[in-house]
């Protein structure tokens, strides 16, 4: 997923700091639910591309259809548990990432075939499917709709923060990007 370090980036600018972010490593969102040991790996992993500094991990994925209030701490419980020599915090986006851009739609608006007028959902978070969302939206500049290899890295750049700010995932997720990037015991 090239949109994180994206994202995190901005998150750094917006709270003065800046960050270093290797490349993502991406592990099917079902091995991290469903085996434990995915997690580990995927969090060792990450550690060990900080070689050895004081970095922190953030784990983000997709509540798909799970709950994130009980997700969340439970796979915050398992890599805690596993590296309490680490900063690793985890953060769910409801019900995908793409619901931060419905929340953001504003920002949105005019770029890569969306409608200049594009105004977001009443509660973005509880669109299940935000991709197709975005897809019917897209005029016939972008024939084959919203593809996340394409749009999600334009996208993270451009939407607002402050909107995507109004849903609890990504209030969540700016939390604990910034525990990780302002607080060296974070």
């Amino acid at each position: 997923m090239s949109s994180v370090p994206i994202l995190l980036r901005r998150i750094a600018a917006r709270e003065s700091t800046s960050v270093t972010c290797p490349r993502p490593i991406r592990i099917p969102r079902s091995r991290i639910v469903k085996r434990p040991d995915a997690l580990r790996s995927a969090v060792d992993l990450a550690v060990g591309m900080q070689g050895g500094g004081p970095g922190g991990v953030l784990v983000l994925i997709d509540a798909d259809t799970d709950p994130p209030c009980s997700l969340g701490p439970e796979l915050q419980s398992r890599v805690s548990a596993h590296r309490p020599d680490r900063r690793v915090r985890v953060a769910l986006a409801v019900a995908e990432y793409e619901a931060w851009f419905l929340a953001a739609a504003r920002s949105l608006a005019g770029a890569r075939g969306l409608p200049a007028d594009l105004m977001p959902p009443a509660e973005p978070e509880s669109i299940r499917d935000a991709k197709g969302w975005l897809s019917q939206r897209m005029t016939p500049v972008e024939p084959s709709g919203y593809s996340p290899t394409i749009h999600q890295p334009s996208f993270t750049s451009r939407f607002s923060l402050d909107e995507a700010l109004n849903t609890r995932s990504f209030r969540k997720l700016y939390k604990e990007a910034r525990r990780l990037l302002t607080r060296p015991g974070g």
